[in-house]
Formats: C-alpha cells, sequence, structure tokens
C-alpha cells in the first residue's frame, strides 16, 4: 500500500478538500525515498465521485502555454521559427511604427539638405562690381540676376507659354507627372520632368545624370509640393531658371533680351523665353536668332494645343525684335586683385538677388604702375609676381603673374615657394629679442662639421662678423649658427606670431635660410608687421573700420621693443644701402631684404619705405632655374622702380662738378670692399673689385669684361654653380 500512497496527491499536501484541487492520483512522481519509510500513515481522502475534466484541461493548457513560451523565448532573431510565430497585429504594429520612424528621418534628412528657404536664394551667385579706393570701376564678375517675379503680377500669356512647353499638368499633379513622361517619350517634346522637378534640381541637386539623384530629385518635388503653395513653386521657377547670356531669371533675361519688365512682355517674347529653358546657350537668340525663332514657334504650337491661344492668334503673332541695350561691360570680369578680393566679400553677403558694388582699397594709380613696371622688366621667360600693402594690411596693388589672360594662376596668393634669405630678417629677430646686438660678431668661418654645410656668396668668410654686417652681406654660415644659437623653437614660435602659418619643422638648420614654402603675400604681411611694430598683419582687400574695445581685448596681438625695433630697422636699412639690395635703394629712408633660394630657382625683393610694404618674385612655375637672377637683382630694381613712382620720389641728384679742391684730400675707397659688387645703373650692370684689377659684368650677358694692368681681357662670364647658395 505505501507504493500507492506515494502517488495519493492528498497523502501528502495535506490540502483539504473543497478548495477546487482535484483528488486523486498524481500522473508523475518524482520522489526516490524508500517505499518502506516510517511515516506515520494519514488517512487517505476519498475520491470526487464526479471529476472536474474541463479543470484538468485547462491546467494542461496553461503547462503547454508556459512551455510555449519558455520555448519562444529561446529563439534568436536569426532563427526562421523567431519571425514565423509572430501574430499578424505584431507585425502590423511594427510596421506602421517603421513606416513612421522613416518619414521622421526623412523629414529631417530633407530640412538639412533641402531647406525650403534655399528655394529663394539664386541659384548663382549675383553680379559684384569691384571698385578702387578712388571709385574707380575695377572688375565686374558674377550672375546678372534680378528682383523675383510674382506669378498674379505676370501676364496670363507669360505663365501660359512655360506651363505649355514644360508642364501641361502643373496644376493637377503633385510633383511627378507619369502621363507627362510618357507624352514627353512618345512626342519627343513637352519636358519629362515637372515644373517642380526642375526647380528641385537646380536648386538643390548637382547636375549629374543619375538614378540615385533622379530619385532625389523626385523625392525633393513631393517635399516641395507638400510645403508650398503651385503659384510659389512657380514664382521660384520663374526667377532662378538659367536663360543664357549669363542671365537668371525671368525679369533679367526679360529686361536683357527685349529691354522691357517681365510684367509687359507680348506673347511671342513669352514664347521665345521659354523656348530657351531647354538648352540656352544653344538657343539664346543674341547668338543664334534662327534657333530660338523655330523654338519659338513649338511652343506657341503647345500654346494651341493645350487652348491658351486660337490657331488665328498663334498665326497673328510677329516675330520679336532683339532689343539688347550695352550696358559699361568693358570691365574684365577677373583681374589676379579681384579673384582674391570677391571671395572674401562673398563670405559676408546675405543671399540676395541685388547686385553689389563694393569698394576696395585697391589704388588704381599704384595698381596701374605696378603692371607698368612689370610690363618693361627684363624677365625672359620667367614669372613675376608683385603685392603692395600699406602697413595696416590694406592691399593697394597687385600682379599676379605677367599676363592674366595667358594664366590667371595667382602667384601672389596661390603660388608656395622658398622665401630665401628674406626669411634671415625673423632669424635676427629672434636673436635680437634674446639680448643680442647689431655690433656682436659672430664666426664667418666655412662649417665643416654637421651634414648640413652651407656656403656663403662667392666662397666669402671672415673670422668674425657683427650681426649688423651679417645681415646686410645676406651670410648664409653666420645666419645658420645665429639660429642654432637662438634655438629653432625661438625662431618658429617669432614667425608664428609674424602671420607665417607654413610648416616648419623644429631642428632643421636650413629653416635659417628660408626653406619652408610659404606665399609672397604671407610674407610680405609679416614684414608689414615688423614696418608696422604690430603684428600679426592679415591682409585685405576692403576697408575696415576702427577696431572696438572687444575685438581689441579679444584679438591676440604682439610687438618688439623700441629699442628691438630700431636695431632690426638698422640692419634692414643695411641690407638696402650697402649690402645684397643696393639696386633697390631709395633717396628716402628705405628697409628691405633679398632673398635667392638654391640653384637660382627663386628671386626675391621685399622691405617697405613711407607707407608701403612690397613684396616682389621672379621665377618659372616649374621651378627650373633662373639665368643667374638673384634676389639684388631684377627684383630690387623692380621694387625700386615701383617705390619711386608710388612715393613720387625721383633718384638722387648728380653731384655738381667743382674745380674746389677737397680740403680732406683725395677719397680712399675704404667702403668698398674686395671682391663687392657696385651697381652702374638699372639695366643689370655691376663692377666688382677683385685682387688686381676690376670686373664688368651685366645680368643676362654671357661675357664680362676684366680690367687689370695688362689691359682689358674679355672672358666668358662665371656662370652659377648649381649648388650656389642662397642669398
Amino acid at each position: 500500500m505505501a507504493l500507492f500512497d506515494r502517488f495519493w496527491k492528498g497523502s501528502r499536501s495535506g490540502a483539504p478538500e473543497g478548495d477546487g484541487t482535484p483528488a486523486g492520483f498524481f500522473p508523475l512522481y518524482e520522489s526516490t525515498r524508500p517505499l518502506d519509510d516510517d511515516e506515520v500513515d494519514e488517512p487517505r481522502p476519498r475520491g470526487s465521485a464526479n471529476p472536474d475534466f474541463d479543470a484538468w484541461d485547462a491546467k494542461l493548457g496553461l503547462v503547454d502555454e508556459a512551455l510555449a513560451a519558455t520555448e519562444k523565448k529561446r529563439l534568436r532573431f536569426w532563427q526562421r521559427d523567431y519571425w514565423r510565430a509572430r501574430s499578424k497585429w505584431w507585425w502590423t504594429g511594427r510596421s506602421v511604427m517603421a513606416t513612421l520612424a522613416v518619414l521622421a528621418l526623412l523629414i529631417g534628412w530633407l530640412t538639412i539638405t533641402a531647406p525650403l528657404s534655399k528655394s529663394l536664394e539664386p541659384i548663382a551667385p549675383p553680379q559684384v562690381t569691384l571698385l578702387a579706393s578712388d571709385g574707380t570701376p575695377i572688375a565686374r564678375q558674377g550672375a546678372v540676376v534680378e528682383a523675383p517675379v510674382k506669378v498674379a503680377d505676370l501676364p496670363p500669356h507669360v505663365t501660359q507659354a512655360f506651363l505649355a512647353i514644360e508642364d501641361r499638368r502643373f496644376y493637377s499633379h503633385w510633383g511627378i507627372d507619369p502621363r507627362g513622361i510618357a507624352r514627353a517619350a512618345w512626342t519627343g517634346y513637352g519636358g519629362g520632368s515637372t515644373i517642380t522637378q526642375q526647380l528641385a534640381k537646380f536648386t538643390f541637386l548637382t547636375p549629374e545624370q543619375s538614378l540615385t539623384r533622379k530619385a532625389r530629385e523626385a523625392l525633393i518635388a513631393v517635399w516641395l509640393e507638400s510645403w508650398l503653395t503651385k503659384d510659389e513653386i512657380l514664382e521660384r521657377y520663374l526667377s532662378n531658371a538659367y536663360f543664357g547670356d549669363n542671365q537668371y531669371g525671368l525679369r533679367a533675361a526679360s529686361l536683357h533680351y527685349f529691354y522691357r519688365q517681365p510684367e509687359k512682355l507680348r506673347p511671342e517674347q513669352a514664347a521665345m523665353l521659354a523656348g530657351l529653358l531647354q538648352a540656352p546657350s544653344r538657343y539664346a537668340p543674341t547668338k543664334h536668332y534662327d534657333k530660338a525663332k523655330a523654338r519659338m514657334e513649338l511652343v506657341i504650337q503647345s500654346m494651341v494645343d493645350v487652348g491658351y491661344l486660337t490657331a488665328a492668334e498663334a498665326a497673328a503673332l510677329p516675330d520679336p525684335r532683339v532689343d539688347v541695350r550695352k550696358r559699361d561691360d568693358n570691365l574684365p570680369t577677373g583681374t589676379y586683385f579681384a579673384d582674391w578680393a570677391l571671395p572674401l566679400a562673398r563670405e559676408g553677403m546675405d543671399a540676395s538677388y541685388s547686385q553689389q558694388v563694393l569698394t576696395t582699397t585697391l589704388d588704381s594709380r599704384l595698381q596701374a604702375l605696378a603692371n607698368r613696371i612689370v610690363a618693361r622688366a627684363p624677365l625672359g621667360g620667367a614669372q613675376v609676381a608683385l603685392v603692395a600693402m600699406r602697413r595696416n594690411g590694406e592691399v593697394v596693388a597687385m600682379v599676379g603673374g605677367r599676363d592674366y589672360g595667358k594664366s590667371p594662376f595667382n602667384r601672389v596668393t596661390q603660388a608656395r615657394r622658398q622665401p630665401g634669405s628674406t626669411f634671415k630678417a625673423i632669424v635676427y629677430l629672434t636673436a635680437l629679442e634674446a639680448g643680442w646686438e647689431p655690433d656682436d660678431t659672430i664666426p664667418n668661418t666655412p662649417i665643416t662639421q654637421g651634414s648640413y654645410r652651407p656656403k656663403n656668396s662667392r666662397e666669402q668668410y671672415s673670422d668674425q662678423i657683427t650681426l649688423e654686417n651679417a645681415f646686410a652681406q645676406s651670410s648664409n654660415v653666420a645666419a645658420v649658427r645665429l639660429f642654432q644659437a637662438v634655438g629653432s623653437d625661438k625662431v618658429i614660435r617669432t614667425a608664428r606670431k609674424l602671420g607665417i602659418t607654413a610648416p616648419m619643422t623644429e631642428g632643421d638648420p636650413s629653416l635659417a635660410l628660408g626653406t619652408s614654402s610659404m606665399t609672397l603675400m604671407e610674407l610680405t604681411a609679416a614684414y608689414a608687421g615688423i614696418a608696422a611694430n604690430d603684428y600679426p598683419i592679415e591682409p585685405h582687400a576692403f576697408a575696415r573700420g576702427e577696431q572696438g574695445w572687444w575685438e581689441w581685448l579679444t584679438t591676440p596681438k604682439d610687438s618688439m621693443s623700441s629699442d628691438t625695433h630700431e636695431d632690426l630697422e638698422g640692419m634692414l636699412r643695411a641690407a638696402i644701402n650697402r649690402g645684397t639690395g643696393r639696386n633697390a635703394v631709395l633717396p628716402v629712408a628705405n628697409f628691405g631684404k633679398t632673398g635667392t633660394t638654391q640653384d637660382y630657382r627663386d628671386a626675391l625683393f621685399v622691405g617697405y619705405a613711407g607707407d608701403l610694404v612690397v613684396g616682389v618674385w621672379v621665377g618659372n612655375d616649374d621651378n627650373t632655374p633662373l639665368n643667374g637672377v638673384t634676389g639684388g637683382s631684377t627684383p630690387a630694381r623692380i621694387w625700386r622702380d615701383f617705390m619711386r613712382g608710388a612715393l613720387k620720389v625721383e633718384a638722387a641728384p648728380k653731384p655738381q662738378a667743382s674745380d674746389t679742391p677737397d680740403p680732406e684730400g683725395p677719397v680712399q675707397p675704404l667702403d668698398v670692399l674686395e671682391g663687392e659688387e657696385i651697381p652702374l645703373g638699372q639695366d643689370g650692370t655691376s663692377l666688382r673689385i677683385e685682387e688686381g684689377g676690376v670686373i664688368i659684368r651685366q645680368d643676362g650677358v654671357p661675357v664680362e669684361v676684366r680690367l687689370n694692368e695688362g689691359g682689358v681681357v674679355v672672358q666668358p662670364s662665371a656662370s652659377p654653380s648649381p649648388g650656389q647658395p642662397p642669398l
């Protein structure tokens, strides 16, 4: 009996009868205790005469559901049964939620990439006219854009002409017109894209041909239709479409081709303008009137087909007469200065249909002077660049090359070339700020240790040399030793304070000789900072107002002490008056430095006099060596000639002959050292004193004349060696 007692439900549960729990035997029992236990026998509950089988079935159903739920939880999303077990309501709810999420993302994407406000902006930058500081027009760039049109103000035949040829069902579709696409494919005209799609294309998208762009075009078209009225879409379309001859928008085209406002266009004129949209350059009536007329007739026929015109009215329309009235279009569309200034101007301009007239800092007299000086300079096949600015950074003249028409590449702002020895001014400024004095000496002997061994020009050395003389004579070995003495990090820090952003590597001794490439504009601005003793100087093309207190407080500026500034200017004067820059000497206070890079690839002169800071560069675009041109030759003469005209100074008067003997006795040539060159004119002729005689040579001439005790000897000119060190 003990065996049966174990399967008796009431024998262990102690549950009272009548609690809803069915009495009877369990079908399973998991106990493993011995059969003959010593438990106290309890009275066996009596089985119900009427067992509740429905309750049993319900209980078993709950067990099955629990097991199914447990098995379902064990499924993973990559298993097929995981998805097959989902109900239709689950799929429906998730589909609705996913659709709403996609719509939200789509609206957010369109808000960012295709804002409605962008369709109100002109698709091409409006025309900008630049004036010199005296009001003289100097350049005009940009598209001709006029005020937008209003559909309500236009005659019906104007809008009807565009609708008939471009989008007949414009007022009945939702941005995409399948019927219009089919009609265009069947007839060959009528436009496959709706006006809304065209607005989306030239306002928000690029002209690339791809299925992705076409899909985005359709999507944006629906977006525009959802938020704008039909008239608003048509107005934005007519105000931005391109009509050829650099005319954007219906108003600009109407004034250009027929010299009348669009509100007064005749039907035949409107039809001709509507016909231009398919190929504006090919159908422009100013150049291809016959093609424009044929296209106009197609538009008129479309208006008849739609019912906008009767056949009789169409036949009575005359051929429109083109009335193009020239304005002052003789202004150049581009110059070196305009190409640099216009992007700066457009950065601060709001999107607008109105034309702009801006006054720049350019001085028309100085610009004309720079053009003349550069045109007559003996450049051979080399290129040239010149930039002149005030000490505050106002650019007053710019020549970016020999001929803008042949090469608009701006060698002032775009070409990055080595500055050569013009960079030495920064090295010596760093030394002066570190406590060096112009009279301090430094070894001027050849560098015989280390991997970098620069040489002086013409192998001229001495045991010691003062800093001022080393700067004036452009001693390379002295500059490198000074660079290493003050530290490359300090030199680079000084260059950064002056506004030079060119990459420079600490510890590289060649930096002392200007091996870090930079633009001529950047280099000249650094010299402007030295001249003003207020840096960095930012070159600008438009006049700036006085600096406010907040701008003064938040704009970092630096300067050197008055003693340091005076010492540096003394060195710059020595370089131009008795050093390598003697060809640039002026009869007024002048300051400057020459620069010649390795193998004569670049020749520069940068300096200042009066209120002008001018940089000049000569070189070849392909970086090939020049024919012995140094910074002290052609660039220095260009700088001098420009400065003389700009400052309106004349050359120093020739000394007057006098019969009165000099009470001091004959002048001893103590100021002319052996090996130095003395300029004899403006054509590059120079005289060099050497032991036992003198040598006369001229830039570009392959021979030189030697005078010595034996008489006159004509010999080949000493050609520059390939490893000639920079000046």
